[in-house]
Protein backbone atom coordinates (compact mmCIF):
# COMPACT_ATOMS: atom_id res chain seq x y z
CA UNK A 1 0.00 0.00 0.00
CA UNK A 2 1.25 3.48 -0.85
CA UNK A 3 1.45 6.02 1.95
CA UNK A 4 1.30 9.70 1.09
CA UNK A 5 4.39 11.46 2.45
CA UNK A 6 4.68 15.10 3.36
CA UNK A 7 7.24 16.77 1.14
CA UNK A 8 8.65 19.16 3.73
CA UNK A 9 12.32 19.39 2.78
CA UNK A 10 14.09 21.50 0.22
CA UNK A 11 13.02 21.07 -3.40
CA UNK A 12 16.07 18.91 -4.02
CA UNK A 13 15.39 16.75 -0.94
CA UNK A 14 11.75 16.39 -1.98
CA UNK A 15 12.73 15.30 -5.48
CA UNK A 16 15.16 12.76 -4.01
CA UNK A 17 12.34 11.41 -1.83
CA UNK A 18 9.90 11.05 -4.75
CA UNK A 19 12.58 9.24 -6.77
CA UNK A 20 13.03 6.77 -3.88
CA UNK A 21 9.25 6.40 -3.66
CA UNK A 22 9.12 5.59 -7.36
CA UNK A 23 11.68 2.79 -7.01
CA UNK A 24 9.83 1.34 -4.02
CA UNK A 25 6.46 1.64 -5.75
CA UNK A 26 7.61 -0.17 -8.90
CA UNK A 27 9.82 -2.80 -7.25
CA UNK A 28 8.82 -6.26 -8.41
CA UNK A 29 6.41 -5.09 -11.13
CA UNK A 30 7.31 -5.48 -14.79
CA UNK A 31 4.09 -4.40 -16.51
CA UNK A 32 4.87 -1.26 -18.51
CA UNK A 33 1.36 0.23 -18.39
CA UNK A 34 1.01 -0.34 -14.63
CA UNK A 35 4.40 1.23 -13.96
CA UNK A 36 3.78 4.24 -16.20
CA UNK A 37 0.36 4.70 -14.59
CA UNK A 38 1.82 4.71 -11.09
CA UNK A 39 4.68 6.99 -12.16
CA UNK A 40 2.24 9.56 -13.58
CA UNK A 41 0.05 9.36 -10.46
CA UNK A 42 3.09 9.82 -8.22
CA UNK A 43 4.30 12.87 -10.14
CA UNK A 44 0.79 14.33 -10.13
CA UNK A 45 0.72 13.97 -6.35
CA UNK A 46 4.22 15.38 -5.94
CA UNK A 47 4.37 18.30 -8.37
CA UNK A 48 2.53 21.51 -7.65
CA UNK A 49 1.36 24.06 -10.21
CA UNK A 50 0.90 21.54 -13.02
CA UNK A 51 -2.21 20.68 -15.02
CA UNK A 52 -1.06 17.58 -16.93
CA UNK A 53 1.52 14.83 -16.46
CA UNK A 54 1.88 11.67 -18.44
CA UNK A 55 3.55 9.63 -21.11
CA UNK A 56 3.54 9.32 -24.85
CA UNK A 57 4.95 6.05 -26.21
CA UNK A 58 6.70 5.54 -29.54
CA UNK A 59 4.67 3.44 -31.95
CA UNK A 60 5.24 3.23 -35.71
CA UNK A 61 7.33 6.43 -35.85
CA UNK A 62 4.85 8.57 -33.88
CA UNK A 63 4.05 9.20 -30.23
CA UNK A 64 0.83 7.67 -28.92
CA UNK A 65 -0.88 8.73 -25.69
CA UNK A 66 -0.07 6.53 -22.71
CA UNK A 67 -0.93 6.68 -19.00
CA UNK A 68 -1.50 10.22 -17.71
CA UNK A 69 -3.17 12.47 -15.15
CA UNK A 70 -5.14 15.48 -16.38
CA UNK A 71 -7.66 16.46 -19.02
CA UNK A 72 -8.14 14.27 -22.09
CA UNK A 73 -5.21 14.78 -24.42
CA UNK A 74 -4.02 14.57 -28.00
CA UNK A 75 -3.72 10.91 -28.97
CA UNK A 76 -1.04 10.93 -31.67
CA UNK A 77 1.92 13.27 -32.16
CA UNK A 78 4.28 13.01 -35.14
CA UNK A 79 8.01 13.00 -34.37
CA UNK A 80 9.38 16.53 -34.69
CA UNK A 81 6.01 18.20 -34.05
CA UNK A 82 5.21 20.15 -30.88
CA UNK A 83 7.27 19.96 -27.71
CA UNK A 84 6.82 16.19 -27.29
CA UNK A 85 7.65 15.39 -30.90
CA UNK A 86 10.68 17.68 -30.81
CA UNK A 87 12.02 16.05 -27.63
CA UNK A 88 11.48 12.61 -29.15
CA UNK A 89 13.17 13.53 -32.43
CA UNK A 90 16.17 15.14 -30.71
CA UNK A 91 16.21 12.55 -27.90
CA UNK A 92 16.84 15.29 -25.38
CA UNK A 93 14.88 17.13 -22.72
CA UNK A 94 13.01 20.18 -23.96
CA UNK A 95 11.99 22.83 -21.44
CA UNK A 96 9.69 25.58 -22.70
CA UNK A 97 9.01 28.71 -20.64
CA UNK A 98 6.13 29.91 -22.83
CA UNK A 99 4.46 27.33 -25.07
CA UNK A 100 2.74 30.10 -27.02
CA UNK A 101 6.15 31.06 -28.42
CA UNK A 102 7.15 27.49 -29.34
CA UNK A 103 6.91 26.93 -33.11
CA UNK A 104 4.35 24.22 -33.88
CA UNK A 105 3.15 23.86 -30.29
CA UNK A 106 0.22 21.44 -30.03
CA UNK A 107 -2.37 22.88 -27.63
CA UNK A 108 -4.16 19.94 -26.05
CA UNK A 109 -5.13 22.03 -23.00
CA UNK A 110 -5.57 25.77 -23.53
CA UNK A 111 -4.56 26.37 -19.89
CA UNK A 112 -1.00 25.10 -20.47
CA UNK A 113 1.58 27.88 -20.50
CA UNK A 114 4.88 26.05 -19.93
CA UNK A 115 6.07 22.52 -20.52
CA UNK A 116 8.90 20.09 -19.94
CA UNK A 117 9.38 16.88 -21.90
CA UNK A 118 11.94 14.21 -20.98
CA UNK A 119 12.69 11.36 -23.41
CA UNK A 120 12.47 7.75 -22.25
CA UNK A 121 15.45 5.85 -23.65
CA UNK A 122 16.11 2.18 -22.90
CA UNK A 123 19.04 0.24 -24.30
CA UNK A 124 19.82 3.16 -26.60
CA UNK A 125 16.32 3.19 -28.11
CA UNK A 126 13.65 5.85 -27.67
CA UNK A 127 10.49 4.31 -26.21
CA UNK A 128 8.56 7.49 -25.43
CA UNK A 129 8.50 10.74 -23.48
CA UNK A 130 7.42 12.08 -20.10
CA UNK A 131 5.37 15.23 -20.67
CA UNK A 132 4.46 17.74 -17.95
CA UNK A 133 2.42 20.92 -18.51
CA UNK A 134 1.82 23.86 -16.22
CA UNK A 135 -0.71 26.71 -16.31
CA UNK A 136 2.16 29.04 -15.28
CA UNK A 137 4.81 30.45 -17.57
CA UNK A 138 8.41 29.55 -16.64
CA UNK A 139 7.22 26.86 -14.18
CA UNK A 140 10.14 24.47 -14.82
CA UNK A 141 13.77 25.25 -14.06
CA UNK A 142 17.15 23.50 -14.19
CA UNK A 143 16.52 21.62 -10.92
CA UNK A 144 13.21 20.30 -12.26
CA UNK A 145 14.98 19.15 -15.40
CA UNK A 146 17.82 17.43 -13.54
CA UNK A 147 15.54 15.66 -11.11
CA UNK A 148 12.92 14.66 -13.69
CA UNK A 149 15.71 13.18 -15.79
CA UNK A 150 16.83 11.23 -12.69
CA UNK A 151 13.20 10.14 -12.12
CA UNK A 152 13.06 8.84 -15.71
CA UNK A 153 16.39 7.04 -15.27
CA UNK A 154 14.88 5.07 -12.36
CA UNK A 155 11.57 4.52 -14.17
CA UNK A 156 13.23 3.14 -17.30
CA UNK A 157 14.64 0.22 -15.26
CA UNK A 158 11.06 -0.97 -14.73
CA UNK A 159 9.89 -0.70 -18.34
Amino acid sequence: MFNVEAYSGTREENYNLVIKQLAALLEGESNRIANLSNASALLNLFLDRINWVGFYLLEDKELVLGPFQGLPACVRIPLGRGVCGTSAKLIETVRVEDVNLFPGHIACDAASQSEIVVPLVKDGQLIGVLDIDSPEKSRFDELDQQKLEAFVNVLIKFL
